[in-house]
C-alpha cells in the first residue's frame, strides 16, 4: 500500500473499532502503535527505532515517562504523548512533553487520542516546545494535502528539515483554514460588515446588519455547494471505462453505462448527489485494504450507485439505494446475489466492513 492507503487503512479500522476502545492503553495498543507502525513504518518491537515509556529525568523531576519516542540515528526525533480516543487533546495533559522537548534532540512532538494527531515544533523559540500545533490531523476526516506532510516524518522518507522549514506555513495556514470554517459556519459582525460594504453603498445600520446577517450567510452556503457541484461534474465528465471492462458487459450493463456515462448524466435524468459521493468514498476507504483505491469506481443510475472493482459490471461491490426516503447498501454474496440492507446513516456501511471486504477479496 502506498502512504495514502495506509491513512485509509488505520481510518477504516478507527471507525469500526473506537466504541470498543475505553482506555489509554488500549488506544495505544489499538491505533497508536498501528500509526507509528503501519504508517509511520517504524518497528515499534525494536528499541533501536521506538522506545516505549521513553524516561528522561528533568530537574527535579524523576521517573515521569512519555509514552513513545521515535529514534534515529541514535537520537531521539520525535516524542508522542496518547490520550485514551476521544479524550480533547488539551496541552494541560501533556507537561511531559513540554518538558523533554526542551531536553532531548526532538524537534517534533505529537499529542494524539488515536483519532487526531497535533505536530508541534519550536517555531516561536528555540528547543522551547510551542503552544500551537503547526499541522492538525484528523484521521476520520482526512484533509489530503497534508498527506504529503506527514510523509516526511515516516522513517523511508524522514525529512526533519523540510517538515520545520513548512511548519510555520502549515501553522497559519491551518489556522486560516479553520477561522475560515467558522465564519461560513456562524458569520459574525466584522465578517457581515466587511462583505456588505463590497455589495451596500448605504450606511451600515443595525437594520442593515439583521438583514445581510442572513444574506451572507445563505451566500457563503450557496457557493459552497456551487464549488462542489463543480468539482463533482468535472469528476463525473472525465470518467472513463477501461476497454477491457466494457467487452464483459451484458446489454443490461451497457445500458446502464449509457446512463451514468460522464457527460451525459444531466440529459439523461440523473443526478449524482453529495451522499452518494460520500458513501462511495466510505466503501473505498474499507475496500482499499484489499485492493489499491484506484481500482475502485462508481458508476450512477437512475436508481442506484454502483461501485465497482476494477470498472467491471461483474465486480459489482456495493450498490447504494439512496433515491428513496428509505437507504439501502446493497451487497453481495458469492453468486452476486445482492441483499439490500437498510441504514439511517452512511456511517453504519462501516458496520458492513467485513462483508466488503470479503467482496472484493473474491473479484482480486
Amino acid at each position: 500500500m502506498d502512504f495514502g492507503e495506509r491513512l485509509a487503512s488505520l481510518a477504516s479500522k478507527i471507525r469500526q473499532q473506537k466504541e470498543k476502545i475505553g482506555t489509554e492503553e488500549a488506544t495505544k495498543n489499538a491505533f497508536v502503535m498501528p500509526f507509528i507502525s503501519l504508517v509511520l513504518g517504524y518497528d515499534v518491537f525494536d528499541p533501536n527505532e521506538v522506545v516505549p515509556e521513553y524516561t528522561a529525568d528533568v530537574g527535579t523531576k524523576r521517573g515521569e515517562k512519555i509514552d513513545y519516542a521515535i529514534v534515529r540515528g541514535d537520537e531521539v526525533q520525535i516524542l508522542i504523548e496518547v490520550k485514551s480516543i476521544g479524550s480533547p487533546l488539551s496541552l494541560n495533559h501533556a507537561s511531559q512533553l513540554f518538558r523533554y522537548f526542551a531536553t532531548s534532540n526532538a524537534r517534533i512532538a505529537i499529542l494524539t487520542n488515536g483519532q487526531h494527531y497535533n505536530f508541534y515544533t519550536d517555531l516561536e523559540r528555540a528547543n522551547r516546545m510551542d503552544d500551537k500545533p503547526f499541522l492538525q490531523l484528523d484521521l476520520l476526516e482526512l484533509d489530503e494535502s497534508l498527506i504529503p506532510e506527514v510523509q516526511k516524518l515516516t522513517k523511508e522518507s524522514f525529512d526533519l528539515d523540510s517538515v520545520v522549514n513548512a511548519a510555520e506555513e502549515l501553522k497559519y495556514i491551518g489556522a486560516l483554514k479553520r477561522a475560515l470554517g467558522e465564519q461560513f459556519r456562524t458569520p459574525d459582525d466584522e465578517w457581515v460588515k466587511a462583505l456588505t460594504n463590497r455589495v451596500y453603498d448605504g450606511s451600515f445600520t443595525q437594520r442593515v446588519r439583521e438583514q445581510f446577517r442572513g444574506l451572507v450567510g445563505k451566500a457563503m452556503k450557496q457557493f459552497l455547494a456551487d464549488q462542489v457541484n463543480d468539482r463533482l461534474k468535472a469528476a463525473l465528465g472525465g470518467q472513463t471505462y477501461s476497454d477491457d471492462a466494457a467487452a464483459s458487459m451484458t446489454g443490461e450493463d451497457a445500458a446502464e453505462q449509457d446512463l451514468s456515462e460522464g457527460g451525459k448524466s444531466d440529459d439523461r435524468g440523473i443526478e449524482t448527489t453529495l451522499e452518494e459521493i460520500e458513501g462511495y468514498q466510505i466503501v473505498r476507504a474499507i475496500a482499499c485494504s484489499e485492493v489499491p483505491p484506484g481500482r475502485i469506481v462508481h458508476r450512477d443510475t437512475k436508481s442506484y450507485m454502483g461501485v465497482l472493482l476494477d470498472d467491471n459490471n461483474r465486480k459489482p461491490i456495493v450498490r447504494l439505494h439512496f433515491n428513496t426516503g428509505q437507504k439501502y447498501v446493497g451487497l453481495f454474496d458469492e453468486s452476486k446475489n445482492e441483499e439490500r440492507v437498510a441504514i439511517e446513516s452512511l456511517e453504519e456501511i462501516y458496520e458492513h466492513a467485513d462483508r466488503i471486504r470479503e467482496t472484493v477479496h473474491r473479484y482480486r
